[in-house]
């Protein structure tokens, strides 16, 4: 493991990956990436891979549309195929309030240049046959979204950044840091210590305990969401289109196409914090009602197997990406709340930006952590 490094990347993810080829793209020299486990072990290899913007906020919209075009061009560069697959998403509503709310989203997006609109129940059928529109008012649909395979959009970063002099060192946990003055000096690990001028974390879930570590509140709380596989559905081929990324809002079921069947995923009632990612089938009593109620067509199929991953949830579901006031070489990277890999290409741009102190093409200002401590967070980011 090196013992220098310019810069230090703690997290070995989509996130951290995507950060560690954008600044050794940009000339960075001595770059040096360390993940406790492999890359990708933590929440990514665990992510269902959905590319949606589905969010509200604009600095998190155009960080999404900015990732959505940097997939479209990823067997370029940074050079590998990732699965893309683009057949849209549905945001089923049966609430006026969503209803209400959704509409103004959509007004948004459409104002940054995402093509996303409202439909009726029918449309919404047209789409996806597997649901019911017993009880729907409306849905919201983004043609252009889809999904892609999380692990390989981190080999490909991680890659693509090692082949360009980029360290990035597996099996490796962060103890403590050293600090000279208001700097960052050193990066303590279980396998020795890393001299650097610079720190990110991208440690998602993890993030706020290595906040604490040098003083910088990184509000993040981790929350597990659980995802299992069906067995082949003959009848997915005899659809007239593929199935879109499909979410009931009022119940947080989703599915979207996986192989021969589908990928199902529901949040868990409690939502309760903490780092047990063990897989617990006490969600299923749940699942089968919200299938029963919005997709009975997929009742009684076959199940494979599942398991469980962390979210790295902020306050009001928005990313906290910025550069702390205090130690002034220390940035960060997480909170994405379900959204990390549909804007991890764009967020390695800005902190590249960042580390470099020059303007970033996205304004991450309101996406700063200060912002819970100034009162200026906003309403929940996410509409699931």
């Amino acid at each position: 493991m090196p013992r220098r490094a310019s810069v230090v990347v703690i997290g070995g993810g989509v996130i951290g990956t995507s950060i560690a080829f954008h600044l050794v793209e940009a000339g960075v020299p001595d770059v040096v990436l360390v993940e406790r486990g492999a890359l990708g072990s933590g929440s990514t290899c665990k992510a269902a891979g959905g590319l949606r913007l589905c969010l509200s906020d604009e600095p998190g919209v155009l960080l999404g549309a900015r990732g959505m075009a940097a997939y479209a061009r990823f067997p370029q560069r940074p050079g590998r195929e990732v699965g893309l697959r683009r057949a849209g998403s549905l945001l089923l509503l049966s609430e006026p309030d969503d209803v209400r709310a959704c509409t103004r989203d959509v007004a948004l997006r459409r104002a940054l240049g995402v093509d996303s609109r409202m439909i009726d129940p029918a449309e919404a059928s047209r789409l996806c046959p597997l649901i019911s529109t017993e009880g729907l008012l409306a849905a919201v649909h983004s043609p252009d979204d889809g999904q892609c395979a999380p692990e390989s959009v981190v080999r490909g970063y991680a890659d693509a950044a090692r082949r360009r002099g980029a360290r990035l060192c597996t099996g490796v946990t962060v103890r403590d840091f050293v600090h000279r003055g208001d700097e960052i000096r050193t990066v303590v690990t279980d396998r020795g210590r890393i001299a650097t001028r610079a720190v990110i974390c991208a440690a998602g879930a993890w993030a706020r305990e290595l906040g604490a570590l040098v003083g910088v509140a990184l509000p993040v709380a981790p929350v597990r969401g659980q995802v299992l596989c069906t067995g082949p559905m003959p009848r997915l081929g005899k659809l007239p289109r593929p199935v879109p990324f499909t979410v009931d809002r009022s119940t947080s079921l989703s599915f979207h196409q996986e192989g021969r069947g589908l990928l199902l995923g529901m949040s868990e009632p409690a939502r309760e914090t903490g780092f047990d990612t063990r897989y617990s089938p006490a969600w299923l009593p749940g699942l089968a009602t919200a299938l029963a109620r919005r997709a009975p067509a997929l009742r009684g199929l076959g199940l494979g197997g599942g398991w469980a991953g962390l979210y790295d949830m902020s306050p009001d579901g928005r990313a906290l990406v910025g550069r702390a006031t205090a130690p002034v070489n220390f940035l960060y990277a997480t909170g994405f709340s379900g959204h990390g890999v549909l804007q991890a290409p764009a967020v390695g741009e800005v902190v590249r930006d960042l580390f470099l102190e020059r303007a970033p093409a996205l304004d991450a200002g309101p996406l700063h952590a200060d912002r819970f401590a100034r009162g200026a967070a906003g309403r929940s980011a996410s509409r699931v």
